[in-house]
């Protein structure tokens, strides 16, 4: 069989799918949006015929209707049989989908649905199961349209191959929910806080007095230097699994000082030997 990889795309409508899809386009996928689920594997015997298609993309959303439930066996027999095989769920808040809506003056895909939060409702019972088969869930509640971009062709521009993987270090926020994607959460509300002094006022982690503040405690300095010991230990165990993509949360009250501090200081000091590092601060710009 010829070594063809596959990329599911699925998730609710106006979670990004369509935007994700473009730039697999453009990472050199063939694309098919929207192509019926039990047509899947035959669509990949011809594309096995071909000399230059190696990666293929393909979008499962409700658009299936009758075919949803369907699509978990065929996917799941596709990789029993050779196809390196990636279902990826984006996911978003309800809130933002239906600004998403209201931006775009779409209407929803359910088109029996009397507004969109109840569309959007509907669409996640249909997708549940699928959602709970993904290899990735990728929460694109924070992301405009160009933080989205950059985040999938970041994602799929690593090779498949075990011998790297990507490690994604995240600082979120709590007040505004853990990370949907994380594998390993660390709370650093424990450490001092530079929201409440004055000085800092109107700066986040970014700004090196703010810097110099969390880095210079005692009590930060020892959990940096366990903390690391820790990932030193576990990035190897993860990449001995075979895991493509790990993505390390870490996270304060608002998600502005703390945790940048935290993510910045991570990224410098753990190796690339099993990852590639990579950072992002998830709320730092929220209000």
């Amino acid at each position: 069989m010829k070594d063809i990889r596959l990329v599911v795309l699925s998730g609710p409508s106006g979670a990004g799918k369509s935007t994700a899809i473009k730039v697999l386009e453009d990472l050199g996928f063939f694309c098919v949006d929207n192509l019926p689920v039990t047509l899947l594997p035959k669509f990949l015997e011809l594309l096995a015929q071909s000399e230059e298609i190696t990666k293929v993309a393909t979008v499962v959303d409700v658009r299936e209707r009758e075919f949803l439930k369907e699509f978990p066996d065929i996917f799941s027999g596709l990789k029993k049989a050779g196809y390196r095989g990636e279902l990826i769920y984006l996911e978003a808040s309800d809130d933002v989908l239906v600004r998403r809506f209201s931006e775009t003056r779409r209407r929803h895909p359910i088109e029996d649905a009397a507004s969109p939060t109840e569309g959007i409702a509907a669409e996640r019972e249909l997708l549940k199961d699928i959602k709970s088969h993904a290899d990735k869930i990728i929460d694109t509640t924070a992301f405009n349209v160009h933080q989205l971009q950059e985040y999938i062709r970041d994602y799929f521009s690593v090779p498949v191959g075990r011998r790297k993987m990507v490690v994604n270090l995240v600082s979120f926020g709590f007040r505004y929910g853990v990370p949907t994607d994380a594998d390993i959460v660390m709370d650093v509300r424990f450490l001092p806080n530079p929201y409440f002094m004055d000085e800092f006022k109107g700066l986040d982690g970014r700004h090196g007095a703010v810097k110099e503040f969390v880095l210079s405690r005692q009590e930060t300095k020892d959990f940096i230097e366990r903390f690391r010991g820790l990932l030193e230990y576990l990035i190897p165990l993860y990449w001995k699994e075979g895991k493509s993509y790990l993505t390390i949360a870490v996270g304060c009250t608002g998600g502005k000082h703390r945790s940048v501090v935290i993510v910045d200081a991570l990224s410098g000091l753990i190796g690339s030997r099993y990852g590639t590092p990579r950072h992002r601060h998830r709320d730092i710009d929220k209000v």
